[in-house]
């Protein structure tokens, strides 16, 4: 997913920079619609990744109750899940901070290209 946002983003902002301005404008609508379904595609990449950190946060919370409240038998075993939902966790929270931000910049672009449509309309 990551490349694929990164390769959507490149293009947008190559149309942008490069090929907008002698674009008619059916084409910049075009190009503007397929960029929208992509966001709403994003944005539900966003939102499953979302509640998938949360679950992993909150079986490190449980775990970590688990680990200083159960026998010390289970010590072996919840220091593991412990460390394996710590490491799930930290890798979900970086994963979705490149969503979030990948995406908010993608708005950006849209409402670039939302402008200067409506710039080109005016005029």
């Amino acid at each position: 997913m990551k490349k694929y946002m990164l390769e959507t983003k490149e293009y947008i902002r190559r149309f942008i920079d490069e090929e907008m301005n002698a674009s008619s404008e059916d084409k910049i609508r075009k190009v503007l619609n397929e960029f929208e379904k992509k966001i709403a595609f994003f944005q539900h990449e966003r939102l499953i990744h979302l509640i998938v950190t949360f679950f992993f946060a909150l079986f490190l919370i449980i775990e970590l109750y688990c680990l200083f409240t159960l026998d010390p038998s289970f010590l072996p075993v919840n220091g593991v899940l412990v460390l394996i939902f710590f490491i799930l966790t930290v890798a979900y929270v970086f994963h979705y901070y490149f969503l979030e931000n990948t995406v908010q910049e993608m708005y950006k672009m849209r409402d670039e290209i939302t402008r200067y449509l409506d710039k080109d309309i005016k005029v």
